[in-house]
């Protein structure tokens, strides 16, 4: 690992890269952002008496690591959605994205922007770089909601309001869904800053089932393969289990690199010790249950941690439908994808806020102080119930601003990611505790 350079973050879902034409002329392309606009009155809405709502939806798009072009994808079909009902309680909603690039020249270059272009807010986005965006935009007061949860900036900064409890969530989640099941557990993880912070957050989680510890293994999160790496896993798993024991369980957590990781472990040769692999959403997701193998792949029986129901739950059905009527076949939106599901969900914070100010102009100053107050947020039963007032968030070094503390816990069974445990675990006590571990 000596003398290469240490990257911020593991990587988020896998997403497709394959680029979809758009088909409608309502599309407009300028100097890498797409602006959602209208020109005059809204159909069911006002006339146009209410100022139209700009916001901003940046993401990584056309890069060799990360890319997340859902993000984008899906908050424009939410405006095209939103704008044929009357926009958001009466004003059109102008939807501007712009490519972040998987760097923090990106990130800041896309803060920059979205400054320049006076939106009310960023909204669902994804940067893992987020000194380089939170301080432009604190300093023009625009707010920022439901960022993926990746920057640890997203859980500390005053003006962040996310919805989900990020990477730090799903991982102490993670230990304690495999602590019910598992005998030893091995971390497959970033050899990364961010990666550092993992093996802790696992290990309260088993903690918290009472289990021991996780054996650490180390990992380039840009390396094409793995094999190193899944034969020490599996060796350290098994290790002085008998056949009366619970499994050996390998839990992989690199992101999109995790396909490569999974491709590596199954092209191990076989053994008599049990072994079950397991994962986070955003590493782990159906399209690459499928891609290895379905039932028949390493990946069935694999335990998931995620921050949402499975993509099959009838309350993604709302979402669905928007995506069938108003993304116009755009191949890069895959409902099943946390990206895609996150920006969903803090585009309905969006809409509710908005709705509880009933104004006829909207700012970022009104949006941020409206949140402050208390705000709730119903999502349908996607997540808890949110509100962001001070007694709301947990406090905890490092996520002081989390709100949501929930996770769900899932598993793959005949190839499709299914509910393993009914309704959401809370594992607010459980990442306060990680600090001291």
């Amino acid at each position: 690992m000596t003398g290469r350079r240490r990257s911020s973050s593991p990587r988020p879902s896998r997403t497709t890269r394959v680029r979809a034409v758009w088909t409608t002329a309502a599309a407009a392309v300028a100097a890498g952002a797409s602006l959602v606009a209208g020109c005059g009155a809204l159909p069911g809405g006002s006339g146009g008496s209410r100022e139209p709502v700009k916001v901003m939806t940046f993401a990584p798009e056309d890069t060799r690591s990360t890319n997340m072009p859902g993000m984008p994808a899906i908050a424009k079909a939410y405006a095209r959605w939103a704008n044929v009902d009357g926009g958001l309680d009466g004003h059109e909603l102008r939807v501007i994205s712009c490519n972040e690039g998987n760097t923090s020249t990106g990130a800041a270059a896309c803060a920059r922007q979205a400054v320049k272009e006076n939106v009310v807010a960023v909204v669902g986005s994804y940067s893992q770089h987020g000194d380089a965006f939170m301080a432009p935009l604190e300093a023009a007061g625009i707010p920022f909601i439901g960022g993926y949860g990746i920057s640890s900036e997203e859980f500390t900064s005053y003006l962040s309001f996310p919805v989900n409890g990020g990477q730090a969530a799903l991982l102490a989640g993670n230990g304690r869904q495999l602590a019910d099941v598992c005998g030893r557990v091995s971390l497959v993880r970033p050899d990364s800053i961010a990666g550092d912070e993992l093996p802790s957050l696992l290990n309260s989680g088993l903690a918290a089932g009472r289990r021991r510890g996780s054996t650490d293994v180390l990992a380039a999160e840009d390396a094409t393969d793995y094999t190193a790496q899944a034969k020490q896993a599996r060796k350290k798993a098994s290790a002085g289990l008998g056949t009366a024991d619970r499994p050996g369980c390998v839990t992989a957590a690199l992101g999109e690199r995790t396909e490569t990781f999974v491709d590596s472990f199954r092209r191990l040769p076989e053994d008599n010790r049990k072994i079950r692999i397991s994962s986070v959403m955003g590493s782990v997701g159906q399209p690459l249950i499928d891609s290895t193998g379905g039932r028949n792949g390493p990946l069935e029986g694999a335990y998931i941690t995620g921050w949402y129901p499975e993509a099959g739950d009838t309350r993604w059905s709302e979402m669905q439908s928007v995506i069938r009527t108003h993304a116009f076949g755009d191949n890069r939106i895959d409902p099943a994808d946390a990206g895609v599901q996150t920006t969903w969900i803090a585009y309905t914070v969006l809409r509710t806020v908005i709705k509880s100010l009933n104004a006829d102009a909207i700012n970022p100053r009104m949006i941020a102080r409206a949140l402050d107050a208390g705000v709730r947020v119903s999502t349908g039963g996607l997540t808890p119930t949110l509100r962001w007032g001070f007694e709301d968030m947990l406090g905890a070094p490092g996520f002081p601003r989390i709100v949501n503390r929930s996770v769900t816990f899932q598993v793959v069974r005949d190839g499709r990611l299914v509910a393993q445990k009914q309704g959401f675990v809370d594992v607010g006590k459980t990442l306060s505790k990680s600090a001291t571990l």
